[in-house]
């Protein structure tokens, strides 16, 4: 691998091809960790991005580059993937890129900054460094009671992710698309949770209708975590998915 990314694997009973997790923003592969119990009979990789979690801290790269990681972590399994926010975005790059390797794509709540409706408040935040980007991400996902609740060491290690956000913003800002809706030819799955935001679901819905034979499905009761809030849910969409794929 082209760096030393921090990988962790599951190994199922199953032949099928593998699911690969390739987390979003200010994220990581543990916070899959229940996603991943659900599917315990399939062969489940999850890693951290370049920049985040255990996977070299500090970095900031281009999404193109995020593609050719993931690459590396598939190797020569065919393998399914499960996005999550920009991760979605990296997988759909993939598919189009890498067709020959993948069986299908889920993508949950990918962004679309890229369009013209896209909320111009949630554009990139450039003011002050990137670590205080960082801390502002945090707060604005999780709380500003429960971000000051963290171990100072734990905000450290999250404000030190700031110039591996402001990359992942910076790739998705446009302008246009970083990939071709029209040629990714694989199964593909975008969801959203009911409880989320418009934006986020409008573009998992338009996404849905540009690429040929893609399905959209809501998620009840869900927000952007799906992975934290419903795992079960996410995990039986994922399933789906996998089972199509492996049938061909």
């Amino acid at each position: 691998m082209p760096i030393d990314l921090h990988v962790v694997s599951q190994q199922g009973d199953g032949a099928g091809p593998a699911i690969v997790v390739v987390h979003g923003a200010m994220d990581r592969s543990s916070s899959f960790g229940r996603v991943a119990k659900r599917l315990g009979d399939l062969t489940v990789v999850r890693y951290d991005r370049r920049g985040y979690g255990q996977s070299a801290p500090g970095s900031a790269v281009s999404i193109d580059q995020h593609v050719e990681d993931l690459i590396e972590v598939i190797g020569d399994r065919p393998s399914l993937l499960l996005g999550h926010s920009i991760g979605g975005v990296i997988a759909l790059m993939a598919a189009e890129r890498h067709p020959g390797l993948l069986t299908g794509v889920l993508a949950h709540e990918p962004p679309t900054p890229w369009a013209s409706w896209w909320p111009p408040t949630h554009e990139a935040d450039d003011v002050g460094s990137a670590a205080d980007h960082a801390e502002r991400f945090m707060i604005a996902m999780v709380g500003e009671r429960t971000w000051n609740r963290l171990p100072l060491r734990t905000r450290e290690a999250r404000r030190a992710e700031g110039p591996a956000l402001r990359g992942d913003v910076a790739s998705v800002a446009g302008p246009g698309s970083p990939f071709d809706p029209d040629a990714v030819r694989l199964p593909v799955l975008c969801t959203a949770g009911s409880e989320g935001t418009w934006w986020h679901r409008r573009g998992a819905e338009e996404l849905a209708s540009l690429i040929e034979g893609a399905e959209f499905t809501e998620i009840p009761g869900a927000g952007h975590g799906v992975h934290l809030t419903h795992p079960g849910a996410l995990a039986d969409l994922t399933r789906g998915l996998h089972r199509r794929a492996s049938a061909g």
